[in-house]
């Protein structure tokens, strides 16, 4: 059966390609992205070909993950057009590269308040009314950097992704009991295919790059070459767009917690599977373990 799906951040990566995938796969899918009317107007057009040709229900919404008002009118829109809401994915994210010490605490709020706050904006739209169907999937794109191998100067984006993890975690527990699941999926350093590194930002703020420029020259090149090296010639970035379309597909209540994409296998899913079995044998050492799955599960 056919769901309706909303996608933060769907105008590029990872995002763009998972609504796609779905579209294909036979869902309704909101392609969330901001600026529908300026500078993504081209993705908004993108979407509306792709959907025209592939003769798939490929839809845009305006959302800005920054304002609550605005995720607040994208779920408002999707339910209006729609009549209901099964599946958030929370894709929108934002990069940033360089020495840790030259961004101020304002540039790492920034970071913050797109990856992290924004999850938290579109969860306050959209969670009314996945709990009161008692039903929904609430689907978060992290990140390997939470628990795998993390090489240096991507300190404000591996903080935050870690951030976004620990809300994922804690939400899944909360929302067992309304019947809405939770599954993270972990995509790896995937070098091509997306615009992280393309269009990530950097510290503003200039004076105190020229001594790490001594020390560690030329290291954000070299982080990206050697990423780049490490995962397989034939792994594209749609192997993570596969990834969410078989979540989405999976039976209510069947659905993993976690799912690992990373072709360059930098350890983050050997960590991850002992953090997420202390985390179920501790809730049921203290008798929650009924918020290990979702309460009554239904399509």
């Amino acid at each position: 059966m056919g769901k309706t799906i909303v996608i933060t951040g769907a105008g590029s990566g990872f995002g763009a390609l998972a609504a796609r995938a779905l579209a294909d796969a036979g869902h309704t899918v909101y392609a969330a992205m901001r600026d529908t009317a300026g500078r993504n107007a081209s993705r908004v057009a993108e979407a509306e070909a792709y959907a025209a040709e592939h003769q798939v229900d490929l839809r845009t919404v305006e959302l800005d993950v920054l304002s609550q008002e605005s995720a607040d009118a994208a779920v408002a829109t999707v339910l209006s057009e729609a009549g209901t809401l099964d599946v958030v994915v929370h894709n929108a994210g934002h990069m940033v590269t360089g020495p840790t010490e030259a961004f101020t605490p304002e540039e790492l709020a920034a970071v913050y308040d797109t990856n992290v706050l924004g999850t938290q904006r579109v969860n306050r739209a959209a969670l009314p009314h996945l709990r009161a169907q008692e039903h929904g999937l609430v689907l978060w794109i992290g990140s390997t950097s939470t628990r795998g191998g993390t090489p240096p100067y991507l300190a404000p984006y591996f903080a935050a992704k870690a951030a976004m993890d620990a809300l994922a975690v804690s939400y899944a527990a909360e929302l067992a009991r309304f019947g809405i699941e939770t599954t993270i999926v972990v995509p790896g350093a995937f070098t091509s295919g997306t615009n992280h590194f393309a269009t990530g930002g950097h510290p503003a703020e200039q004076a105190v790059l020229p001594a790490y420029e001594e020390r560690y020259a030329g290291l954000m090149d070299q982080v990206a070459q050697r990423l780049a090296a490490l995962a397989p010639a034939d792994a594209p970035a749609s192997l993570v767009a596969d990834a969410i379309v078989e979540v989405v597909d999976t039976p209510p209540g069947e659905r993993p917690f976690r799912v690992h994409v990373d072709p360059a296998n930098d350890g983050s899913e050997e960590v991850s599977r002992v953090a997420d079995r202390i985390r179920a044998e501790f809730l049921t050492r203290i008798g929650l373990d009924d918020l290990l799955a979702p309460h009554g599960a239904t399509a």
